[in-house]
């Protein structure tokens, strides 16, 4: 259970003030994403991780 929680004022302040990005998380689940539409009902979670790791 979280201890503290913003408002949406402060949680606006907040984003556009802190030095703070997911943007990198972001590409990586992006790409992960697009792997698995491409091999969607092809292939088996072995080849999926092998396509992940190779890119």
């Amino acid at each position: 259970m979280a201890t503290h929680q913003l408002g949406p004022l402060e949680a606006v302040i907040a984003g556009l003030t802190l030095h703070w990005s997911s943007g990198g998380t972001e590409g990586a689940v992006t790409r992960v994403k697009k792997i698995k539409r491409q091999l969607y009902g092809r292939a088996g979670f072995e080849l999926l991780r092998k396509m992940i790791l190779l890119q």
